[in-house]
């Protein structure tokens, strides 16, 4: 799956297909989507996709469901857009938005995946109750986010967050991480059923995967 991340030439840059690879490799967090939208038959919409490595996911685990896919980087925009093409997938669709100022219309299952760090508490809660207005009946909603603990993995999390911003990786550093009291909140209000549990896998950050449903 990552040899569709590869450069077109020799010379380009490699760090899209370095990257995946670790991330196929070592995060859980992929097979936990799949496994979560299995059996669904709305479509998806990824908020913060980045470069769209789960399209890819989904597309190699069975999951054909019509995907979109949203983020502030238009840059990873553009290669998300290639590199679907490159690998034939079909049904899908990248568009550059700052979900910070705007947020799309859809209804039917939604993936926030490590975003809400990266906005402030009021745009957290425009960001939360959209995503769970969005849910379907027979859809999911699927958050992935590190949350505001104690413990060394919170300050893990912050400082790789923070890192990959002054890299240029990630758009902007992590502004705050959300409490478990906002979620179990918004998606109270929203009347969703929802479980919260760690996603950490072999990674030293501290994950925690939501997974709700109407």
């Amino acid at each position: 799956m990552a040899h569709a991340f590869r450069p077109e030439s020799r010379a380009g840059n490699r760090w899209n297909y370095f990257y995946t690879r670790a991330k196929l490799a070592s995060d859980p967090l992929y097979p936990a989507v799949a496994d979560a939208l299995r059996g669904t038959s709305a479509p998806v919409l990824d908020l913060g996709c980045g470069l769209g490595l789960l399209a890819h996911t989904l597309r190699e685990a069975g999951i054909d469901l019509p995907y979109r896919g949203v983020d502030i980087d238009a840059a990873k925009i553009a290669h998300a857009q290639r590199i679907a093409a490159r690998a034939g997938l079909r049904d899908v669709a990248f568009e550059a938005m700052d979900l910070g100022r705007t947020l799309p219309e859809h209804r039917g299952s939604v993936a926030l995946l490590d975003v809400l760090q990266y906005v402030d508490t009021p745009a957290q809660v425009r960001i939360l109750d959209a995503a769970c207005a969005m849910v379907a009946p027979g859809g999911r909603l699927f958050i992935r986010s590190g949350l505001a603990t104690p413990g060394w993995r919170p300050r893990v999390s912050k400082a790789f967050d923070t890192l990959a911003a002054h890299a240029g990786w990630m758009y902007s550093p992590p502004k705050r991480y959300p409490d478990e009291a906002l979620f179990r909140d918004r998606l109270d209000a929203a009347g969703l059923r929802y479980e919260i549990a760690p996603l950490n896998g072999n990674s030293p950050f501290n994950n925690w995967r939501i997974v709700a449903e109407r």
